[in-house]
């Protein structure tokens, strides 16, 4: 029987691109997605789903997203440490801390749950300024969550 072949991209066989994102006054969320579909390859006709297809991503300006209604406030991350008693907090106490880790997270937790994911977040560099180490990849500027 004659009929087309699903193209299975297989690893090593694409060249993988590198992004720069700006996140100024974005809205985390539909900035993490956008940033999970180029991770995972989504934005490419050659989507496989058991192989890594997706490009870098370089984010800029990590402490200056922003989010919608009073997540600042009412928003809580929580972590057990393995001691007594869960660690508790907000979205605000979070970005003085650590600004980078509320776009990490809100990517990581938009990724398949699998072993592929650790790789496909590795992929993602996340600076809290708006100066990267990156510029012997050339990467190029990509305007994300514009809707």
């Amino acid at each position: 029987m004659t009929g087309t072949k699903t193209y299975m991209a297989k690893p090593g066989e694409l060249t993988k691109k590198w992004w720069v994102v700006d996140a100024t006054d974005k809205v985390v969320g539909r900035l993490a997605s956008d940033i999970a579909m180029i991770l995972m390859g989504k934005h490419r006709p050659t989507y496989t789903p058991h192989v890594d297809t997706g490009d870098y991503v370089i984010v800029i300006n990590a402490e200056k997203v922003v989010f919608t209604g009073n997540k600042w406030t009412d928003k809580k991350y929580t972590w057990y440490s393995g001691y007594p008693g869960l660690h508790v907090e907000t979205a605000g106490e979070r970005l003085k801390k650590h600004p980078d880790r509320i776009l990490r997270e809100a990517v990581r937790r938009m990724l398949p749950k699998n072993h592929l994911a650790r790789r496909m977040l590795d992929k993602l560099k996340i600076y809290t300024g708006p100066e990267h180490e990156h510029q012997a990849q050339q990467p190029e500027p990509l305007e994300l969550a514009i809707k």
